[in-house]
């Protein structure tokens, strides 16, 4: 169950990246919703997910421990 919630997050998150503020709300939904675990491996995710996105890097203040 918890690899669907997660693979659906990302897949949200990948349709939403054209706008910065729409992105940062998403992200703050799936900081509420995810395990522990996952937040980890969004994290990561982000990291890639942004290097072609630079106007993203500001919402990885939000996953930032």
């Amino acid at each position: 169950m918890s690899k669907v919630m997660f693979d659906y997050t990302k897949s949200v998150l990948e349709r939403v990246s054209f706008d910065p503020v729409l992105f940062c709300k998403e992200l703050e939904k799936a900081i509420r919703t995810l395990l522990p675990f996952e937040l980890d491996q969004l994290r990561e995710w982000l990291f890639n997910f942004t290097i072609e996105k630079p106007e993203l890097k500001q919402c990885l203040i939000i996953v930032n421990p």
